[in-house]
């Protein structure tokens, strides 16, 4: 915990600096939902297809979902996907011609979550 999940079109792909903001994010979370930094966890999944409306070019997007011990507040959850879209467009570029689409949630993991580390 936390899990951080990134989904991002390729065409972002040079333009996002994901190790980066990665790293910043996880100082976010410790600030913001008292996580430990050691427990962060983030993964990028690249989306080759996005489509908006009718529109199949010119569009970028990023989805950041942030999954946490269940315990924080509304209030928390929000404040995070604030800070957490004021992170993103720091470390995403703009692409001449493609609009960006950026998004974040915080979600409670369910109480069935079990880690370890080997």
């Amino acid at each position: 915990m936390p899990q951080i999940t990134v989904d991002y079109s390729t065409s972002l792909t040079d333009a996002f600096d994901r190790q980066g903001f990665a790293v910043a994010l996880h100082a976010v979370v410790v600030e913001t939902a008292a996580a430990k930094i050691e427990a962060c966890k983030s993964r990028f999944r690249p989306t080759v297809d996005t489509v908006v409306g009718a529109e199949v070019t010119g569009h970028g997007l990023v989805h950041v979902t942030l999954a946490l011990l269940a315990g924080r507040s509304d209030e928390t959850k929000l404040l995070l996907t604030e800070r957490t879209l004021e992170v993103l467009r720091a470390y995403v570029k703009p692409v001449d011609g493609v609009v960006l689409h950026a998004s974040a949630e915080v979600r409670d993991l369910d109480a069935s979550y079990q880690k370890f580390v080997d």
